[in-house]
């Protein structure tokens, strides 16, 4: 099974649609939670399968301008890993994908097409899918996707949070700022 859903929205937090924000919430985290709940016993009854969650990069970092989309993705990442743990000896696999900006209508759909994260080479989609497909394959617990996105979550986890939520503030503002 693959749990792939996520929505965003684009702004400050104290701007943004609080209702818009639960409904992102109850898509990023409730969804995962309830497929991964009723797939799961199926498979560990059945002492088989694999379970890829689509998280992001985002959950690694502070992510000003998409706050809410950022904390969701923390929690589909740690709650993969959690998983992991509770069924290690159940010959069931749960793998966390941690794509970064990708090619997709994301941007589009969160009202992002002014933010600066656009001014990048964004990831081939494609190539996001086979590395968390070949990463549930061999089993491996997670799999940031691109050599860019590797580096930028190694270089977070040695960096202050504070001083990373000012470096993503910069890469995620909108283009007209400053």
């Amino acid at each position: 099974m693959v749990n792939d859903a996520g929505q965003g929205l684009y702004g400050r937090f104290v701007d943004t649609d609080i209702n818009k924000e639960l409904d992102i919430i109850q898509l990023n985290i409730s969804a995962y939670v309830v497929l991964t709940k009723l797939f799961l016993r199926d498979m560990v009854y059945q002492q088989r399968g694999k379970i890829l969650n689509v998280a992001s990069i985002a959950g690694k970092v502070p992510g000003p301008f998409q706050s809410v989309y950022h904390g969701t993705k923390a929690f589909v990442h740690s709650f993969t890993e959690a998983v992991r743990a509770e069924i290690a000896d159940t010959g069931v696999t749960i793998t966390s994908l941690l794509p970064g900006a990708t090619d997709t209508d994301f941007f589009n759909k969160a009202h992002m097409e002014d933010s600066k994260i656009l001014d990048t080479e964004l990831a081939d989609p494609a190539k996001v899918a086979l590395d968390g497909f070949n990463a549930l394959m061999d089993g491996d617990d997670m799999v940031v996707s691109g050599f860019k996105n590797k580096a930028q979550v190694a270089m977070s986890n040695i960096t202050p949070d504070s001083v990373v939520a000012k470096q993503m503030l910069k890469q995620q503002e909108p283009r007209d700022s400053h």
